[in-house]
This record gives structure tokens, C-alpha cells and sequence, in this order.
């Protein structure tokens, strides 16, 4: 019975695909819309960037993968969410790498020690597999999955579109690209010459590049015609709800590294202005900006005690404390410059989200969606999946809805 409901679930789930709005000069000719970004995968379920994470995530509603890219040694792109690779696989189990353990500095931050991907040639990397990088999710499969390249990621995705009769995306990030080139590995020429041997390198691929530094996605720029997305970060969000920009994670790093004035004196909420919307416009075809700039939150006494802090009562003081705010023009903006907006990251658990939405994630979303979004990333396909077809229910009705 339950597998029956199961396969129940996954023909109803194609065929919401299939029937699904699209938006052709958005996102391609059977995309939907908004998108639904598969952030490393099916992160909330699976470690992050393995092949049955990304499969889990298309299975679940992903119209997109999302691969964040570092080089090994020997030039190979593969998928890890950092450079660092100490916290997402097995490395330190491995008594044969011991002595490739060391202190690196990246992108002007804290000195961060373990082991890096470019230590390692990708024949290395092979012997490796993932594990969860976050104590708060299930860690059963840790030690379960190799580390994937990019080409896998691809093959996987083209694999899959052809399995659902869907066109699966593929959403790479270049990863400290300026660190990259530091060490003499850089990612873009490496990137580019992958996504042309698999035929994807053309404007019209299911493909969005994605980076947080403006120079890289400037060079790709000039390397390729698919579509690249200008990340846009912060450090925190203030009690008031707007952004701190605490380096290192006050502006693109290679703005820091530039050392010009003009570049030192901007941070990543400059690129939300008029003026850095209509930059990015000139180099990329879509912002990917941190959700609070579209809809913040704010710590404010919402149960009425006359204090501001465990809102909720469950004994903690984190984002389910914090009111939501009314959204801001962003996506208007950035629409009436003809950029795509793509928020990051949406998760489900409860400490991640804020009060208003009643501990349910669909309101999250819905809230996002109703501001225009053109996509999103999310750990948790299937909840996104779910919640873009009550949006469409509540925007649309339904073709059924009269029996």
C-alpha cells in the first residue's frame, strides 16, 4: 500500500510538471515558473553534492541542480561546497592524507585548517565520500556516496531529463574564484570547456552560472553566452531587520583584493541599489541575492511580555523568534532591468524559520512566491514543489476545481 501511494505520489508530481505555467524567455522552452533550485542537491535529506543527492532532489520537484565547483590538484572540477573539504567527506578518516593537513587563509577570513580539494588529484578525491556537514540533519548516509565531478553532474542531469521528459538544469557556482586563480587553478576556462563538450555551452542551455565576485562572472562573460547570476551576500541581519556587513562577508572578495578605493568603499548591498542593478544588468542576467533583501525579519516583543527575545516559548532565541517584514522593491527593480531574481537559501527547519510563518515552510515560500520570485534554492525540494502548486492554486485555480 505504501508503495502504491508512493508511485501515486511521483505520477501526480509529473504530471504537475508537465501541466505546469511555464515562462519560455525566463527559463527555456519547458521550464516552469518559478524555478526550483535543488541547493546541493536534496541537502535537508542527503549530504550535500552526491549524485543520489541531486537525483533525490529531480525526483522531488527540482527543475534545477546546483553544483558548487572547487579544482583539485589536477585541475578536475568536482563537486564540494568549499575548498575546505574537511566537514563534508571522510577525509579525516583517511590515515594516508594525515599529513596533508594544513592552515590556509581564504578570501581574507580566519584561518581555516584541514584539508583542501587542490591538495588532492581527483584519482585522491575518488577514495573520499561525502558526509552531512550540519549536526541538525540525518547523518545515516555519511560514508555512503563519492564525491562526484562536474561532468557527473551533468551526465546526471541530461540522464534524468530524458527519464522524466523534463528539461533538468544545471546551476553551477564558481567557488573563490580569485583564490582560485591565486593557487593557479582557475575555475572559468575549465567551466567553459566543460559545458562545451557536453553541447551546453549556447544561450539557450538549461544552464545559470552563479558566482558571489563580480570580476569572475565578468571574464565568463566574455567566455560564454549562458546565462550568469551575480550572487549577493551579507553577514547578518540586524535586530531592525536590515543587513550587517561584517567582513569578510561585506562585499565580493575581489573587490577587497582590488585594493581601489572605489571598490573598498561599496558593500554586497550596493549591487541592490539602481546604480548596482543596472552594473550587474551590463555583465550577468540575474540576481541571486540572501532572502532578507527581499523579505527581512525583525526581533521585536511579539508575544507582549515587554522583553524581545524567546518569542515562541520553545526555550531558544534564533530566526522562529523574528517577525516578518513587508517585502521590499527589490524584485520590481531588478525585473524592470530585465534580471532574473533566484533568492537563497529555503529550509524547513523549524529554528530557521520565522515566527509568522507558524513553523510551516510552505508560508515561506508562498510569501516569496507572491513577491515575484523567478526561482529559488532550496534544501527541501518537495516542499518547494508543494508550495509553487498552491501558489498556482491561489494565482490560477484549478483546471478540476469544478469536479
Amino acid at each position: 500500500m505504501a508503495l502504491r501511494r508512493t508511485l501515486i505520489a511521483f505520477v501526480l508530481a509529473a504530471l504537475a510538471v508537465t501541466l505546469a505555467p511555464t515562462s519560455a524567455g525566463a527559463h527555456g522552452s519547458d521550464q516552469p515558473h518559478p524555478l526550483i533550485i535543488g541547493h546541493r542537491g536534496a541537502a535537508g535529506y542527503l549530504p550535500d553534492h552526491t549524485l543520489p543527492g541531486y537525483a533525490l532532489a529531480i525526483r522531488l520537484g527540482a527543475d534545477f541542480i546546483e553544483p558548487d565547483l572547487v579544482s583539485t590538484k589536477d585541475g578536475y572540477l568536482i563537486a564540494r561546497h568549499e575548498p575546505n573539504i574537511t566537514a563534508t567527506t571522510d577525509v579525516a578518516q583517511h590515515p594516508e592524507f594525515a599529513d596533508r593537513k594544513r592552515t590556509v587563509v581564504i578570501d581574507g577570513g580566519a584561518p581555516e585548517e584541514g584539508w583542501f580539494a587542490s591538495d588532492f588529484t581527483l584519482a585522491e578525491i575518488r577514495t573520499l565520500r561525502a558526509v552531512q556537514p550540519l549536526t541538525d540533519r540525518p547523518a545515516q548516509f555519511n560514508g555512503r556516496f563519492r564525491i562526484p565531478t562536474f561532468d557527473e553532474v551533468i551526465a546526471l542531469a541530461k540522464r534524468y531529463s530524458k527519464r522524466y521528459h523534463r528539461t533538468i538544469g544545471i546551476y553551477p557556482e564558481t567557488k573563490h574564484p580569485t583564490y582560485h586563480k591565486s593557487i593557479g587553478l582557475p575555475l572559468e576556462r575549465t567551466l567553459v570547456k566543460t559545458l562545451d563538450r557536453a553541447g551546453l555551452n549556447k544561450r539557450r542551455s538549461p544552464v545559470f552560472i552563479q558566482s558571489f565576485e563580480q570580476s569572475n562572472l565578468k571574464r565568463l562573460n566574455k567566455m560564454t553566452s549562458v546565462r550568469l547570476v551575480q550572487l549577493i551576500d551579507a553577514n547578518d541581519i540586524k535586530a531592525d531587520g536590515s543587513l550587517d556587513y561584517t567582513a569578510p562577508f561585506d562585499r565580493p572578495y575581489d573587490w577587497t583584493a582590488s585594493g581601489r578605493p572605489e571598490l573598498l568603499a561599496r558593500t554586497f548591498g550596493y549591487l541592490t541599489t539602481n546604480a548596482g542593478l543596472d552594473e550587474v544588468a551590463s555583465y550577468a542576467d540575474g540576481i541571486g541575492p540572501w532572502k532578507p533583501y527581499i523579505i527581512s525579519t525583525a526581533a521585536v516583543d511579539i508575544n507582549g511580555n515587554g522583553q524581545v527575545g524567546d518569542e515562541n516559548g520553545d526555550g531558544l532565541v534564533n530566526e522562529g523568534d523574528r517577525k516578518v517584514l513587508p517585502a521590499t522593491d527589490l524584485v520590481q527593480r531588478a525585473h524592470a532591468r530585465g534580471l532574473l531574481v533566484h533568492p537563497y537559501t529555503f529550509r524547513n527547519e523549524q529554528k530557521r524559520l520565522a515566527f509568522d510563518y507558524g513553523g510551516n515552510p510552505v508560508n515561506e515560500y508562498l510569501r516569496f512566491y507572491e513577491a515575484g520570485v523567478d526561482g529559488l534554492f532550496s534544501d527541501f525540494a518537495d516542499t518547494a514543489f508543494a508550495a509553487r502548486d498552491l501558489f498556482w492554486l491561489q494565482t490560477w485555480g484549478s483546471p478540476d476545481e469544478d469536479g
